[in-house]
């Protein structure tokens, strides 16, 4: 009966889940650098995720820790290190569970669905360094220090969510701007909707049987990105050559980080959750929906639309 400590509570992942949480009827405290949240109903608190001190005493009396920390490219080697140790440490003070947010970074070039048995083969500086964190994660469990688990999603969508699917799918079709693709959009992939993520997150949480293990998020069947995009817009997407983003390369540090992620879109990009459904039965939220969710919510933040100087 404990409270849900929240921790990145104002990012994406963090406020869907402060919501499926108060949904179930959960006490939520919600952790972020400034101590605020757009969710009312929940105790927001200040608080450096990086700082051990502070995490143990905002995990005070928690039933369940989330680490949702998203910090910049550029801050990951000094922040988010320290994070999952200050993390595993509340935790484990609290005698609470810790669940962590993840990707599929990981797992590298595949030519079929990623399963939680995929081999951890990464390909890239950022993906080596996620299997890092995931291995930090899960030994805190196996050697006894925290109870742990690991939901993993794929390219995320959804209101107040950040990825390739975001301003340049989501935020130009809001301004009536043509759409931005990577990589083959004819590819089969999975898009996971920050809702799904969030519930299959708080409810691996919740189950003890489910501690210790890595759980993928369920999704519809397999889509394109040509096809995802129809559903938000009627424009032609410009479809970017490699060539293209070598060159943003040279000029944004943000490109010149995420660019290392890219292959993913030039292959089947499809994450399997079918270990999750055998044992949680839940429909995952159509495409459809949750694409019009998402333009709903960029229709009413129209003010932090940024989209990159390219052809409308």
């Amino acid at each position: 009966m404990g409270v849900h400590v929240v921790v990145g509570a104002t990012g994406g992942t963090g406020t869907a889940l402060v919501r499926e949480l108060l949904g179930r009827g959960e006490v939520v405290r919600a952790v972020s650098r400034r101590g605020d949240c757009a969710v009312p109903g929940v105790e927001a608190v200040a608080g450096d995720a990086a700082d051990a001190r502070r995490m143990r005493e905002v995990c005070d009396g928690a039933a369940a820790v989330y680490n949702c920390v998203n910090p910049p490219f550029a801050q990951w080697r000094a922040v988010f290190p320290e994070t999952v140790r200050s993390l595993v440490a509340a935790a484990e003070a609290a005698d609470a569970v810790l669940a962590f947010a993840d990707d599929t970074w990981m797992y590298g070039a595949v030519d079929g669905p990623m399963t939680e048995e995929t081999p951890v083969r990464p390909v890239s500086e950022l993906g080596v360094f996620r299997a890092w964190l995931a291995e930090m994660t899960l030994a805190a469990h196996y050697r006894g220090a925290a109870r742990t688990v690991i939901a993993r999603g794929g390219e995320l969508y959804g209101p107040n969510v950040e990825s390739l699917f975001g301003q340049n799918l989501f935020g130009r079709a809001t301004l009536g701007r043509r759409p931005i693709l990577f990589g083959d959009p004819t590819l089969p992939l999975t898009p996971t909707y920050i809702g799904d993520f969030a519930r299959t997150l708080a409810t691996v949480a919740a189950d003890p049987t489910a501690h210790g293990q890595v759980w993928h998020t369920p999704h519809p069947a397999p889509t394109t990105a040509l096809d995802f995009t129809a559903l938000a817009t009627t424009a032609k997407p410009i479809t970017l050559p490699s060539g293209v983003t070598t060159a943003l390369k040279l000029v944004s540090p943000v490109v010149r980080q995420g660019a290392q992620l890219l292959y993913q879109f030039h292959q089947p990009f499809i994450v399997n959750g079918n270990k999750f459904t055998a044992a949680y039965p839940q429909t995952p939220t159509p495409y459809a929906d949750g694409v019009a969710a998402t333009l709903t919510w960029y229709q009413g933040h129209k003010h932090q639309i940024r989209t990159t100087a390219l052809p409308s």
